[in-house]
């Protein structure tokens, strides 16, 4: 199966996500991931071809990514 350009987009914001979240402290590095599971969890019922929403949620996963990313970030809840 071949994925839209969005679909791409979503997978690679994902695994981005969990990239950074090796960069955490050890101890809260599995709160980083669950958080990221979860917002995508969330997320996933959304219709594929509703691309509105999945363009918003995307912006708004990167700024997230940006804002913890940054290292004086320590822990996630």
């Amino acid at each position: 199966m071949r994925l839209s350009g969005l679909q791409k987009e979503v997978l690679a914001l994902y695994r981005q996500c969990l990239r950074e979240s090796r960069k955490k402290p050890e101890s809260t590095r599995v709160h980083f991931q669950n958080f990221s599971r979860a917002e995508f969890d969330r997320n996933m019922a959304i219709d594929k071809r509703n691309f509105a929403a999945i363009e918003f949620l995307l912006r708004k996963g990167r700024r997230q990514l940006d804002t913890y990313a940054a290292p004086g970030i320590k822990d996630i809840r």
